[in-house]
């Protein structure tokens, strides 16, 4: 891993909440990789533009983990700073009238949750999914019932020159596991949902979940599904019929349950999740033709 042009010295008064040579494994669904060089948890949103702006001025790498859900670290670890946004102000959940506004540090489930609870529909179809607000916005979180674009009404973002705006509706775009919002730190955003009987919302609820927690490897260290589904056809499928449920590489094995997912096992290292992707490509491309992503 490469040295960051700060050390611990230099870092001024950010020095309180920054931890140096930090093992992320434990941040991550599948507990494997190396340390952040520094990992930094600002207590108020001021002092995250303040600290952004400093590393900008520093020109040290910048990057942000939320739930670590869908994420695989390096074994060398990260250089430069990994933001944590955990402190209560960017965990905030708020209704007010159909709206709902959240903190991207809080969790997607408690936004599910609050929402359910106030009788607005919208995103009761994300139940089951883990991570933060933050992270599903970036990477547009969805399940078959939808995904959480549709009913994002802005997104409130942080530039890498710690510049803040709002991007709102006609600025964003959503796409199949991706979005627009390329800013270097998501803030929070608010959802356009719609009033609806709370115990017919809590009812499709349920069924989500009860179809989700049957498919997937609930229990074991995983990220989620490890590929995207090619247009019109399911990664888990193509995996499924290539026979590599239960294929192993070190600790790193394709679950039994569910051929997209990868489990590990005490001790399994990224580059055996790195390897296990690459093998599961390869014998996709040989018996469908099909490059999985």
């Amino acid at each position: 891993m490469s040295d960051s042009p700060t050390s611990a010295a230099e870092l001024g008064p950010f020095a309180e909440i920054a931890r140096a040579d930090v093992d992320l494994a434990p941040y991550t669904w599948l507990k494997v990789g190396g340390p952040a060089q520094y990992v930094v948890e600002p207590r108020s949103e001021d002092e995250l533009v303040e600290f952004v702006t400093f590393a900008h001025g520093q020109e040290a790498p910048v990057r942000v983990l939320g739930g670590g859900s869908n994420l695989l670290v390096s074994d060398e670890g990260v250089p430069g700073f990994v933001l944590r946004l955990t402190n209560d102000c960017f965990r905030q959940v708020e209704v007010e009238g159909d709206s709902v506004a959240a903190g991207a540090g809080a969790a997607l489930s408690h936004a599910v949750s609050q929402s359910v609870a106030a009788g607005l529909a919208g995103l009761e179809m994300l139940v089951g999914i883990p991570g933060t607000v933050g992270g599903a916005i970036r990477g547009n979180a969805g399940s078959r019932a939808g995904e959480i674009g549709q009913v994002v009404k802005s997104v409130d973002v942080l530039t890498a020159k710690g510049e803040r705006f709002t991007r709102t509706e006609e600025e964003l775009s959503f796409a199949y596991r991706s979005s627009s919002v390329n800013e270097l730190v998501i803030l929070g955003a608010t959802f356009a949902l719609k009033s609806e009987d709370p115990s017919a919302i809590a009812a499709r609820m349920r069924q989500q979940w009860i179809t989700r927690k049957a498919e997937q490897p609930y229990g074991f260290q995983s990220a989620g599904c490890i590929f995207k589904n090619p247009r019109g056809l399911s990664a888990g499928k193509l995996l499924d019929e290539a026979g590599l449920k239960g294929t192993r590489v070190g600790k790193a094995e394709v679950s039994d349950r569910h051929a997209n997912f990868i489990v590990t096992e005490e001790g399994a290292t990224a580059a055996e999740v790195r390897q296990l992707m690459g093998l599961m490509q390869a014998r996709v491309k040989d018996k469908h033709g099909v490059d999985l992503e």
